[in-house]
């Protein structure tokens, strides 16, 4: 099929205001960089995430499903075929008592504030984490004492063959900053939480403490795609950076921050090689110097 045929086929199951065509995917990452995505589709809805998908598979065109990208590089060539973003359009919650549904575009952020306006408590570690609520449960991200794995009890989740699943806490098999989401590349739909009631002036108060430490520890004013190594065993990554003397070291526009050696930050025009360049430089010095591989947490997809 040419594009002109996949723009009319898309246009069958989702609103042709919301298929983007040759889209710069830096619009659309925390980094600010990536090239274009021969397609761009935004669903709202489950039914066209669904039909959307099979519409691909019957075709034989490649296709990929991202969140808000705030843990992806998108490298400088793009991304062929289709991208689905399950962002801010996708983004319904619902409260019932001490359990929280939630599909799974929604801002972590925006989430919180939800959760905390119902008195809810445990989820404020997540206030300030950049991303959607399905990238969190994907690579199980967590800060600050709390993990998403002590508040999830189930997934809805799409498979590799285009059909709705669900997985509960046990199934999702969540670890250190990954999940059987992530080793079979599931997309996750929909999640159910399971907190506790509150008091809501404690969990804003305690959702401001927390974010007062992340402004303060963290460049969160810079375009970055937050931490991009896993903690090694016995260290921690920034540390064992800025300790090999690479604070602040920058290859084009991509920096080693200078306020927190985890993060690599977009100082302006950075590419997608720029930081895989930074990336490769930081591994190899800290290996010499200290004997430790730092494992990649930031995902790199694209053409390469």
């Amino acid at each position: 099929m040419n594009k002109t045929e996949i723009y009319k086929m898309l246009g069958e199951t989702v609103d042709k205001n919301r298929i983007l065509i040759d889209e710069p995917m830096k619009n659309h990452t925390s980094f600010k960089i990536g090239g274009p995505a021969d397609f761009l589709v935004l669903p709202e809805k489950l039914e066209e995430i669904t039909e959307t998908m099979k519409n691909l598979k019957r075709e034989n065109i490649p296709y990929m499903i991202i969140g808000n990208a705030s843990n992806l590089l998108i490298r400088d060539k793009g991304i062929r075929g289709v991208v689905i973003k399950l962002g801010e359009s996708y983004n319904h919650v619902t409260i019932e008592g001490t359990t929280v549904t939630a599909q799974s575009g929604i801002l972590l952020s925006r989430l919180a504030k939800r959760i905390a306006k119902a008195s809810l408590k445990g989820f404020e570690f997540a206030s300030g984490i950049p991303g959607s609520l399905g990238g969190a449960v994907f690579m199980n991200a967590g800060a600050y004492g709390g993990e998403m794995k002590d508040v999830v009890t189930s997934v809805k989740a799409l498979n590799d063959q285009g059909e709705v699943i669900t997985l509960n806490n046990r199934e999702l098999q969540m670890s250190y900053r990954n999940s059987i989401l992530q080793e079979k590349n599931y997309a996750v739909l929909e999640v159910v939480m399971e907190l506790e009631a509150g008091d809501s002036e404690e969990i804003y108060a305690k959702i401001r403490e927390l974010d007062q430490q992340r402004t303060t520890k963290q460049p969160i004013n810079l375009p970055s795609a937050g931490s991009v190594f896993k903690r090694p065993e016995g260290y921690f990554a920034g540390k064992l950076i800025q300790d090999s003397g690479l604070k602040g070291h920058r290859i084009g526009g991509a920096e080693v921050s200078t306020l927190h050696c985890g993060f690599i930050v977009n100082q302006g025009g950075a590419t997608a090689q720029d930081v895989m360049d930074l990336v490769g430089e930081v591994q190899k010095t800290v290996k010499e110097k200290y004997g430790v591989d730092l494992e990649r947490e930031l995902r790199i997809i694209g053409e390469e």
